[in-house]
């Protein structure tokens, strides 16, 4: 919910090609500069066929931007796909938004506030669906909000071994801890909520919150399960992008069967001009490679601001199979 001053030059650097953005596959491919715009809070990418699909946290709407060239991000129209409505549960405070393509069918997940309680105890993550192949068109359908146990925020979902899961980040006491549970539909949760983690490391523990936010999937080239997930206030320079791991034929739905990372995997790093990363998610590009999408600020102290800028990074594996980013790429040619 985040690299050095360079990158407050233009957000996009200059196309290899005169091609347009919605151009064929085939077209070389251009450079992309870090950050991508110059401010997204909560990005979010997801490819469908050739097309990447961007939204971020806009406050009042959830729009998506759509195009073939990720370099050409800040060329794409933002198109408006849905407002809250003026009183309810949903009405203000629209943040985190996820695409889905589940089923043939589209799914936003988002956070949002009821009217008049723009506070934690009134948050709730909301479903919108949408049956049409292009999700800037078609109709969205308000399927409501998650039933959680509890208030919180950023919800995700992922399936494994034929059944789907719901992870997002309940307010818990004092903390922010990240709980899962298993979804009979895509809008609806079944059975016992288990919380598999909390903030019980230091780094977590930054900004005078005890917080863990923004869980997002990724299965690795083993089959086995990892969620990224970011730690500490987001106002905080100790922000940053945390992992836990999980076997491939583990429950996830056991709080035992997750092993938390020591060490963030994705932190403040000043040569590169990477500020308070967080609230990361995985896309892969046209080649089956795995792309991490996170924001960061361009410079110390900016804090929990719309300035947090959407910056793209390629994933690799290490031996064991998990996720690295062995370094902070400030040009990226996302195929």
């Amino acid at each position: 919910m985040r690299s050095l001053r360079w990158m407050m030059l233009p957000a996009v650097a200059l196309a290899t090609t005169a091609v347009p953005a919605t151009a064929a596959v085939e077209a070389p491919a251009a450079v992309a500069t870090n950050p991508l715009l110059p401010g997204g809070p909560d990005p979010w990418i997801v490819r469908d066929g050739d097309t990447y699909y961007y939204m971020a946290t806009r406050g009042d709407r959830l729009a998506i931007r759509a195009t073939r060239d990720l370099a050409r991000l800040a060329e794409a129209k933002e198109t408006v796909v849905w407002r809250p409505p003026v009183t309810g549960p949903n009405a203000q405070s629209i943040w985190a938004p996820e695409l889905h393509r589940i089923d043939g069918k589209w799914y936003i997940y988002y956070t949002a506030a009821a009217a008049g309680h723009d506070d934690d105890a009134h948050r709730g993550v909301f479903v919108l669906e949408n049956a049409g192949a292009d999700p800037l068109k078609g109709t969205w359908v308000d399927r409501g909000r998650v039933a959680t146990a509890r208030p919180g925020i950023d919800g995700t979902t992922f399936a494994h071994r034929g059944k789907r899961y719901f992870v997002y980040s309940p307010y818990v006491g004092d903390e922010s801890d990240l709980a899962i549970v298993a979804m009979r539909n895509p809008w609806t949760v079944t059975g016992p909520e288990t919380i598999l983690a909390r903030p019980d490391r230091e780094w977590e523990r930054q900004g005078g919150r005890q917080i863990l936010e923004g869980p997002a999937f990724l299965q690795g080239p083993k089959g086995e399960l990892f969620l990224a997930y970011s730690g500490s206030a987001c106002w905080s320079d100790g922000y940053a992008v945390g992992l836990l791991r999980a076997p491939a034929d583990a429950d996830p739905l056991k709080a035992a069967s997750w092993t938390k990372a020591p060490e963030p995997i994705l932190k403040t790093t000043p040569s590169a001009g990477v500020f308070a990363p967080g609230h990361n998610g995985f896309f892969t590009g046209r080649d089956g490679s795995t792309w991490m999408v996170y924001h960061a600020n361009t410079a110390a102290e900016m804090g929990c601001t719309g300035k947090r800028a959407p910056h793209i990074q390629r994933v690799t594996f290490d031996t064991s199979g998990a996720p690295t980013l062995p370094k902070l790429d400030r040009e990226a040619v996302v195929p």
